[in-house]
């Protein structure tokens, strides 16, 4: 495990984006999206990815150069047209448009689609904080999630993101993948060597397996709750919910037919849409009730909540965002820690692309 400062690997990961044809404005958006993951601590989406973008672009699934534009709108909501752009750069052009609606209609909703994987949830979800609004955030993602009651792969780790401001306190931000747990915490586990907990993954036939490579084997993740025992019925519809709306909504890829995020895998070539699809809301605040009055309400609730009787050998209960804020502030000062495989990945890259590490 090595240390590296944000600084470092923002400049690499800027430097690198220029190399793939991004323009300035697009690589420090795509950087400092990437960097975001990282210091919240949900290293599965931050550098660690750059390589996968770099492989799809070689492949021409990756627009570095797009013409993103809507193509239909009403006074409240929009579809927006990625045109093959890295969804890190997609994602918050969305996430700015709905915020435009909603500060004059009070709310904006809007669907994507032909983008890729726009990286961690909860950084386009918070855009909406600085304007006193919520944000929500959704996509769906590469099919490697079985439905209740299925072997076969459907849906992806089709996370959800909420971002609620609050006055004194951090804001509340919820950020979560629908399965029990994302692919990338998988990638973390197969670098580390490690078996993945019961009630992650089932191999091809069906069957509960801990191997961290089970979904390389042909086995799948499995939707929140991890059976249906535990509810794994309401991870899947919540999964589901993601799908139809970035996808199905607005004219994306949905399902199966989602484009796989590994450039060694091949889109369906029966596509039903174009590339993947994203979901943005934006709420003003004061659409509902006076913006002071309703975050002083939000501070009152998290103090409640955050003072709730810990149970034993539990020092207290956390908000939503608290752990992700909390290392944040820890890694802006001692670096972010990146193992092994991903420094040598990373190596690799910048010696392709002459960019220094």
């Amino acid at each position: 495990m090595q240390n590296f400062s944000y600084d470092r690997l923002y400049k690499f990961t800027h430097d690198t984006l220029l190399k793939m044809g991004c323009s300035e404005l697009h690589a420090q958006i795509g950087a400092e999206v990437l960097l975001s993951a990282d210091l919240r601590g949900v290293d599965s989406h931050g550098v660690a990815r750059l390589s996968g973008y770099v492989r799809l672009w070689e492949k021409g699934r990756i627009n570095t150069s797009p013409s993103i534009k809507i193509v239909h709108e009403t006074p409240s909501t929009a579809v927006v047209d990625g045109d093959g752009g890295l969804g890190l750069v997609v994602a918050p052009y969305a996430m700015n448009v709905a915020i435009e609606k909603a500060s004059k209609a009070g709310t904006g909703w809007v669907s994507v689609k032909n983008s890729n994987h726009y990286g961690i949830a909860g950084y386009h979800a918070m855009i909406a904080l600085d304007h006193d609004m919520i944000g929500i955030s959704l996509t769906n993602a590469s099919p490697l999630v079985s439905p209740t009651f299925s072997k076969e792969r459907l849906l992806g780790t089709n996370p959800i993101s909420v971002a609620i401001p609050a006055k004194e306190e951090p804001a509340f931000v919820a950020d979560m993948a629908t399965t029990t747990a994302a692919n990338g915490k998988l990638e973390i586990l197969q670098r580390k060597n490690q078996d993945a907990p019961w009630g992650w993954i089932q191999d091809k036939e069906g069957n509960p397996t801990t191997s961290a490579n089970g979904v390389k084997e042909g086995g799948a993740l499995l939707p929140l709750g991890g059976d249906r025992e535990h509810g794994s019925h309401k991870g899947y519809a919540l999964g589901a919910v993601v799908d139809i709306f970035s996808a199905v909504l607005s004219g994306a890829n949905y399902g199966p037919w989602v484009p796989p995020f590994v450039a060694f895998l091949e889109p369906d070539p029966n596509p039903v849409g174009e590339g993947i699809g994203h979901f943005f809301g934006a709420m003003r605040v004061d659409a509902f009730r006076p913006a002071e009055e309703f975050k002083s309400h939000m501070d009152n609730w998290i103090k409640r909540f955050r003072s709730a009787k810990p149970t034993e050998g539990n020092e207290k209960v956390l908000i939503p965002g608290d752990p992700e804020r909390e290392l944040e502030a820890i890694r802006r000062v001692e670096g972010i820690p990146l193992l092994e495989p991903v420094v040598k990945d990373l190596m690799a890259l910048g010696e392709k692309f002459g960019v220094s590490l």
